[in-house]
Formats: C-alpha cells, structure tokens, sequence
C-alpha cells in the first residue's frame, strides 16, 4: 500500500512546484501522517526560495526532512501539523507538530513528531518551531527580574520572545519595529511598543530579530553600558555594517548569536531538545499566539503565495498553508 501525496518544492531560485510524491507504508517505529496546516517561516523560506543561502552554510541550514540541495530543486521547510494516520497504537488519530516540508503526507520516525496538547488548536501549533527558538533565545539571554528589554523586530520569532519576555514579572518590554501597525500586535502581547526612533535607551538587555544592519544598531544604541544584544537575525548571503566607533567599546558593550540548531549553553545537558520543543507546545496554550495567525492560503496556491511572500507583497507574520480535509 501507498499514499499518493504532493510536496513543494523550489524549482530553482524564485520558482516553486508541486511534484508528486508516492508515500510508502510506515515500517515499525514509524508514522503516516495526514498534514492539516503548515506555516511558513518568511524570514527563513524567502533566503531559501530566493537561492540566498551561502554555500559556507548550505550543510548547517539543511531542515530535518529537507530533499534536494540549495539553491534548488530543494523541498524546505519546517512547521507542520497533522494527524497520525498509521504507527503506534499510542500515536494513532492523534494531532503532532513535526519539523516537516510543506507536504500533503509524509512518513517520519515515530520520534520525530511531538504530540500536540489537546487544547492548542492546530493553526497556532505551527508555531511550535517559532516559540522553541524564543525559548532557547531566553535561555541564552537569561533575562533578570524586573529587567528593560527591548525586542527589536516585530516578525514571528521577535513577537513569540516578547510574549515570553513579558511573563517575567517586573520586566518592563518593548517591541520595535519600523512597521507602526504592529502596535495593535505588541498590545496583543502585552508588551509596549515603539518605532526605532522613539524606542527607549538604558535598556539592560536588546533581543535583534530584524534580519537589517540598521536594526542591529539600533539595537547597541538602545543598551546600557556593559549590556548585551542577543542576534537571532539569520542574515543568509547579506553583508551587516555596523558603525563600532562610538560607544561600542567604551561602553564594554557586547554581541551574542542565538540559534535553535542546538540547546542554549545555559541549558546545554540539563535539557534535551525534545524537552525543549514539549515546552515550546505547553506554552501554546496561551490564546495571545493567535495573532501572530495574520495570512492563510490553500496548500495548491503555495507555488503563487510563496513569491508573494519572499518579495513582501503579502503582509504576514506566519502565512499558514491548509490542506484538504485539514484545519
């Protein structure tokens, strides 16, 4: 037996198909699973559909289930959901969220999905991938009681540290953003909200999230003296210019990457990334996610939608994809 299924590819830089694809019967210790909803992480899928991943970083930007190689024909991607269709009694018709393509059926290891609580609706738990590296950002960040901070870019992983940012009580957080309509989204998330130029200086930590030079020096300038930025900001083949002449050095100030790839030093031995990712799905049960929810589209459309998106005519924190019979 088999399932006939379709997946998206990128053809070749700035061009995306669906191909068929002839999913086989999982074997033992393995699931078939029926995707309901997939999210697509814009920052990340743009550098990929427009063939912008330098080639030092095409084996570390691989996805989990990634076919093809960069710049293309490669199918990407990395926030699914669905139904286990076939596999262990103890998966069976229940929702998971795995690091998966954009795929209509697929079968992975059992140990690949993560099984979704009950209450978190499918749509928001796409963006189990999202609030995982806002998490593991926290732990490399390592925010104090009653700390200023401010995010700087209000996309789907700046928005998702905020929300956290902003359960640590005393912590006074602003998101910032050149785009002011993402002051309805900041008080969603209960956090405060300021265009670059009007953001607040003497903040004790920055999280950068924009992916732009001008946006990581905003970030430094908005830092206290000895403070830190923590860059989430993939900047895939685009050169960063930074202006380290003025209070950068006197000030002792300081820059520190972040990336999911692997757990947070801080937690590095105390908690696996299964751990992480089932704490990145409890979290989801806060209903304040949802408008991060700002775009759908059916899963046949994605070969239009995903140009829409890299070329930023589609205005969209995380552009979610449905399939037939899904969410």
């Amino acid at each position: 037996m088999s399932v006939e299924a379709q997946a998206f590819w990128v053809r070749e830089p700035g061009v995306g198909e669906l191909r068929p694809v002839v999913v086989q019967d999982p074997a033992p210790g393995e699931v078939l699973v029926r995707t309901l909803v997939s999210g697509i992480s814009r920052g990340t899928e743009a550098l990929v559909f427009d063939g912008r991943v330098p080639d030092s970083q095409r084996d570390t930007m691989r996805a989990p289930f990634q076919e093809g190689e960069f710049p293309g024909p490669v199918k990407y991607g990395y926030l699914s959901v669905g139904v286990v269709e076939e596999g262990p009694p103890e998966l069976r018709g229940r929702t998971v969220f795995c690091l998966h393509p954009h795929q209509t059926h697929y079968v992975v290891p059992a140990s690949a999905v993560h099984v979704v609580p009950d209450d978190v609706p499918p749509e928001r738990a796409v963006l189990a991938g999202t609030v995982e590296t806002a998490v593991n950002a926290l732990w490399d960040a390592g925010p104090l009681l009653g700390d200023r901070v401010a995010v700087v870019g209000a996309g789907m992983v700046g928005c998702a540290v905020a929300r956290l940012l902003a359960g640590i009580p005393g912590t006074r957080v602003t998101l910032v953003d050149v785009d002011s309509s993402r002051a309805g989204v900041a008080a969603a998330l209960g956090v405060a909200f300021a265009l670059p130029e009007d953001a607040p200086a003497g903040q004790d930590l920055v999280v950068h999230t924009s992916g732009t030079s001008a946006g990581l020096q905003r970030a430094l300038d908005l830092l206290v003296a000895e403070g830190t930025v923590v860059e989430l900001s993939w900047y895939g083949d685009t050169e960063v210019t930074l202006s380290l002449g003025g209070r950068f050095h006197s000030d002792r100030l300081s820059i520190r990457s972040s990336q999911v790839g692997t757990v947070a030093t801080a937690r590095r031995g105390r908690r696996t990334t299964d751990q992480r990712m089932a704490l990145a799905l409890e979290l989801l049960r806060d209903p304040a996610y949802d408008v991060l929810l700002s775009g759908t589209s059916r899963f046949e459309e994605l070969p239009d939608v995903m140009p829409q998106l890299a070329a930023g005519k589609l205005a969209a924190l995380c552009h979610t994809i449905t399939y037939d019979g899904g969410a």
